[in-house]
Formats: structure tokens, sequence, C-alpha cells
């Protein structure tokens, strides 16, 4: 069904049935639930801090017993959360600090443990790049320009292999 045809449809339908179709939306799908949820009551910081939270433990996972659980370091968990984010409208502001401080915590951990894949340090350039480039279309790089420095300072001082990609993305700012 193409959009128009949907309003097309839509146009026909009364009030009542309108709220019924929305409703039943809300019962069935876990999707409409969480946009609803969310548009009513935002959240945002709660949101954030579950967000880093998550985060985090891809990189220092919490230590059960006397098991040591091994980082993962998934960028992928950080890029879902992102993606969930802007679906759902969350403030740019927030948005820019979850992707800065995926970067952050994985240069954390890379300043404290040796890191071997070379998936990695290309990872985080492209997340950097993402987080540069959300900034400029949002209109916060202003807000954010210092952290994004910092981002690249910290991978000069640990002599990243990439550190003239980081750097020519700064430039291109």
């Amino acid at each position: 069904m193409s959009k128009r045809d949907l309003k097309k449809y839509l146009g026909e339908l009364n009030k009542e049935q309108l709220e019924e179709q929305l409703i039943e939306l809300y019962e069935k799908f876990s999707p409409v639930k969480v946009y609803y949820d969310f548009v009513f009551n935002p959240k945002e910081e709660s949101l954030l801090q579950e967000a880093k939270l998550k985060i985090s433990q891809e990189y220092f996972p919490q230590q059960t017993g006397r098991k040591k659980k091994k980082a993962k370091m998934r960028r992928s968990v950080a890029q879902k959360i992102i993606k969930h984010f802007v679906l759902l409208g969350v403030d740019p502001f927030v948005v820019i600090d979850v992707m800065l401080y995926n970067i952050e915590i994985a240069q954390t951990f890379a300043s404290e443990n040796t890191i071997k894949q070379e998936l990695f340090y290309k990872s985080m350039l492209n997340s950097f790049e993402q987080a540069s480039q959300y900034a400029v279309a949002n209109g916060v790089l202003s807000d954010f320009k210092s952290r994004l420095h910092g981002v690249y300072e910290e991978v000069r001082s640990q002599k990243w292999k990439n550190t003239p990609q980081f750097k020519a993305v700064l430039e291109r700012l």
C-alpha cells in the first residue's frame, strides 16, 4: 500500500474507527508502543544512562562471582542504540553524546589493553566520522567540537595507525 492509498483509506474512517486502529496497532506492535511511550513520556535522561551502561558493558563487562567476563567490543550495540534514538526523535544533543561516549569508552579500553584487530580502529574511525557528520547536520557542532578534538587527541596520544584519517575528519569540519 502506498502512502497516498493509506491517506485515502484513513480519510474515509471516522474518529472512532481511527482510534480503534491506533489502539490495535499499539497493542499488537511493540515498536508502536515504544514510540508512543516515548512521545508521551520522553525520559531522555534515563534512556541516555541506560544506553551508556549498555555500551560500557561491551568494553568493561560486570564481573560475576569468580568468573571474569571478556570484553566483546561490539560497535553494533552502540549503532543499534543510536539508530533507535534517531527513530524515536531523541534530542540531537543526546544522540551525539551517545555517539561520542561510544568512542570515548572504546578509547579508555584501548588505553588499558592491547588491541590487535585492525577492524576495531577502522570501526572507531567510522563512528568518529558519523558523529562529526551528525553534529554538522543537526547544528550542534559548536557544542561538541571540544569533545571531537578530545577524541582526536586521545587517538594521537595512543598512536593509533589511522591517526591521520581522524585528523582529516577534523580538518573537514
